[in-house]
């Protein structure tokens, strides 16, 4: 059986804007025994995030973390009379209740082909919003992060060897685009599964 990537030494998320094109994997599973989530390496085989959900059943706030175990987003699924959303909040010391969200996902108003049915809601915390979008396939494991113009911020796709056998539905590449926010992309593929109940 092919390994994933069998290295776990730490390695550093700090740098969390991208200066060329990164590629990572992305397991689907979580480090902690019985628990849910899931352990992103970098191209060298490291440890860069990772989502441990202890209550499986419980979805409604879920936490991105670094390799070291720092939260760096925290993600509540919210309601609102009939629709749900989710939302991101950039982990300080200041509390949840007390922020303004860094981005929101939820339902689109119009649903056009070939698209999931979610828009993403940026800079929230800001004040000055713009919009992504996900756009997928009829494999629920993938997908693209698109802004407003359609082009590509990440993609989402089942991995393959070097031989190019399919490692299944938990092992998936993610590749990110230059310049762009390592963690928020990642807290966005969070939500992403959380939506496909994959975590």
């Amino acid at each position: 059986m092919p390994k994933i990537h069998p290295q776990t030494q730490s390695s550093s998320a700090s740098c969390y804007v991208t200066s060329k094109q990164e590629t990572f994997t992305i397991w689907m599973k979580s480090l902690v025994l019985s628990g849910k989530g899931c352990t992103v390496f970098d191209s060298n085989g490291q440890i860069v995030y990772r989502v441990d959900n202890y209550n499986s059943k419980c979805r409604d706030e879920v936490y991105l973390m670094d390799f070291k175990g720092l939260i760096l987003f925290t993600i509540q699924r919210k309601k609102f009379k009939m629709s749900r959303f989710w939302e991101g909040y950039r982990s300080t010391t200041t509390e949840i209740n007390q922020q303004k969200p860094c981005f929101q996902v939820r339902k689109a108003s119009r649903i056009s082909v070939g698209s999931a049915p979610f828009d993403i809601i940026l800079g929230l915390d800001k004040n000055q919003p713009y919009r992504y979008r996900f756009e997928s396939w009829t494999c629920k494991s993938e997908c693209k992060i698109v802004d407003q113009f359609g082009g590509t911020i990440a993609e989402l796709k089942r991995k393959k060897s070097t031989c190019g056998v399919d490692l299944g539905n938990d092992v998936l590449t993610m590749v990110v685009e230059p310049n762009i926010n390592l963690s928020l992309i990642m807290g966005l593929v969070v939500v992403y599964n959380l939506i496909q109940n994959k975590m």
